[in-house]
C-alpha cells in the first residue's frame, strides 16, 4: 500500500465532511457537530486528545453488513474482526447488533465476554496461540477456533475433553496491492497454513475424536482498495473440498482521504457472493471478517495545537500523535485533517505530534485554516486500529473513548492517569 499522495487542492467542505462519519454537520459558528454533540463542548468536557464515536454510525454500518450479506447469502453471519477496536463498549454494540466476533488473543477474547458477546458467536484467531489461551477458549465455549498451524491441533487434542468446532485458515498465495504489513495472504506469510499444508490438516482433522472441522478460513490482508483478488481467495478455498463453513474473511479498505475510492460495501459483498455461489455448496455456510471498514468512519480524533512554527514546511504540532495514532509510523497511513471550528480551506501544513520521533506526524500537508495554539483540530476516519495501537511513548497518557448519539455524550473509557502509568510497579 504505497503512502498516498497529498490532494492537489484544498477539499470544500462539504467533500471534507464526506470522511467524517454521516450526519456530521457544521454549526452557525462553523463547528464541527458529531453525533449532535458540538466539537468543542467534547473537548471541553473530556480534553484531548479524545476519540470520538458516532454511536448511530458505528450500528449503521453493522447493519449495512449484516443485512447486505444476508439478502445476499441467507446462511451467513458477520463477524466483527475486533482487534480494529477491541473496547469492550464496541463489543457490546456489535453484540447487540447481532453480529459475532472474531478475536486473536486471551486479552480480546476477555475483552469480548466482558461484553456480552455469547461465547458461541466467538471466532478465534492467532498465529501463535499459547495453551493458556486455547484452554480459555475452550472452557469459555468459543464457537469456533481457526487452526493456523499442527501445533494447535497438538495443543487442542490435549486440552479438548469433549468436542471443539474448529477451521483451518488457508494461505492461497495471493498477494493483494497493499502495503506489506498488512497483507497475509501471500507466499511466505506467517499466517495460516499453504493448500499442501491445509490438506494434510484436514486429513488429520477428520480423524480427530476431539476437534470437529467445520470448514476452512481465508483472510489475505487490510485496507484492500479492489475486489478482484477477494474473489481469488474464494475459488482457492473451494479447491480444498466441500464443508459445512466458509469463513472468507474480511479486509475491505476504508476512505481515508478525498482522493481515496475503495469499493462500497455492497460491490465488496457482490463479489464474494458471486464467487460464492460459482464455486462454494449452495447450502454452506458463509462468515465474513471485516474490521477497518466495519469502525474506520465512525471514529474522529479531536486534538489541540500546542504550537505552530509557521515556514517552509509550517510545524502544525498537537497534543497528542504516535501515542494514540501509530497507523502512520507503521505503515504509512494517510490522514486528512481540518481545523474543527473552521473547516475546510487553508494552507497545507505538516500536522505533527508531541512525541520525541521524526516519524511522529499525523498528516503531512493538511490543509488547516490559519492554525493557532490552542485550536482544536479533527482528524477523521480514526475509528479502527487507533484504539488498538495506542501506547505510552513518552508517557503519554492514552485518550478517552466517547460515544455521541442524538446530542448525548459519555465516556466509555476514561482517559488514563498517571497513577494507571505507576499501578503495575513493584518496590
Amino acid at each position: 500500500m504505497p503512502v498516498q499522495a497529498p490532494p492537489t487542492a484544498s477539499p470544500s467542505q462539504e467533500s471534507l465532511l464526506e470522511l467524517f462519519p454521516p450526519g456530521t454537520a457544521l454549526a452557525d459558528d462553523g463547528a464541527l457537530v458529531i453525533g449532535g454533540c458540538r466539537v468543542t463542548d467534547l473537548a471541553e468536557r473530556f480534553g484531548t486528545p479524545a476519540l470520538i464515536v458516532d454511536e448511530a454510525a458505528l450500528r449503521s454500518q453493522a447493519r449495512r453488513y449484516a443485512d447486505g450479506l444476508a439478502a445476499r447469502w441467507a446462511n451467513s453471519r458477520v463477524a466483527f474482526a475486533s482487534k480494529a477496536f477491541p473496547c469492550t463498549a464496541v463489543y457490546r454494540l456489535l453484540a447487540e447488533e447481532g453480529l459475532s466476533i472474531d478475536v486473536a488473543g486471551g486479552g480480546e477474547l476477555a475483552l469480548a465476554l466482558a461484553g456480552g458477546v455469547a461465547p458461541a458467536r466467538i471466532v478465534v484467531h492467532g498465529n501463535a496461540k499459547t495453551d493458556a489461551e486455547l484452554r480459555m477458549a475452550v472452557d469459555a465455549g468459543a464457537g469456533l477456533i481457526v487452526i493456523d498451524n499442527f501445533d494447535d491441533i497438538d495443543r487442542l487434542e490435549r486440552i479438548v475433553a469433549d468436542e471443539q468446532p474448529v477451521l483451518v485458515r488457508v494461505t492461497p498465495g495471493i498477494r493483494p496491492d497493499t502495503h506489506a504489513a498488512v497483507s497475509t495472504g501471500q507466499e511466505g506469510s506467517k499466517f495460516g497454513l499453504t493448500l499442501s499444508q491445509a490438506r494434510e490438516a484436514i486429513a488429520r482433522l477428520r480423524g480427530s475424536s476431539r476437534l470437529r472441522l467445520d470448514g476452512v478460513h481465508v483472510h489475505i490482508g487490510s485496507q484492500i482498495l479492489d475486489t478482484e483478488p477477494f474473489a481469488r481467495a474464494v475459488e482457492a478455498v473451494a479447491a480444498l473440498g466441500a464443508f459445512a463453513v466458509y469463513d472468507l474473511g474480511g479486509g475491505l479498505g476504508a476512505r481515508y482521504t478525498y482522493d481515496d475510492r475503495p469499493p462500497s460495501v455492497e460491490e465488496y459483498l457482490d463479489t464474494l457472493v458471486d464467487a460464492a455461489r460459482r464455486v462454494l455448496p449452495e447450502e454452506a455456510h458463509v462468515i465474513i471478517e471485516p474490521g477497518r471498514s466495519m469502525v474506520a468512519e465512525s471514529g474522529v480524533t479531536l486534538y489541540r495545537v500546542a504550537s505552530v512554527k509557521r515556514g517552509e514546511p509550517t510545524f502544525v504540532a498537537v497534543d497528542g500523535g504516535m501515542a494514540d495514532n501509530l497507523e502512520v509510523a507503521l505503515y504509512g497511513q494517510r490522514f486528512e485533517a481540518t481545523v474543527a471550528t473552521r473547516v475546510g480551506g487553508g494552507d497545507p501544513c505538516h500536522l505533527v505530534g508531541r512525541h520525541c520521533e521524526s516519524g511522529d506526524t499525523l498528516s503531512a500537508e493538511a490543509p488547516l485554516r490559519d492554525p493557532r495554539p490552542g485550536d482544536l483540530i479533527a482528524v477523521p476516519v480514526t475509528g479502527a486500529y487507533t484504539y488498538s495501537l495506542s501506547n505510552n511513548y513518552n508517557g503519554a497518557l492514552r485518550p478517552p473513548v466517547v460515544f455521541c448519539q442524538g446530542g448525548d455524550a459519555r465516556a466509555v473509557v476514561r482517559r488514563e492517569t498517571y497513577g494507571d502509568l505507576l499501578r503495575r510497579d513493584l518496590p
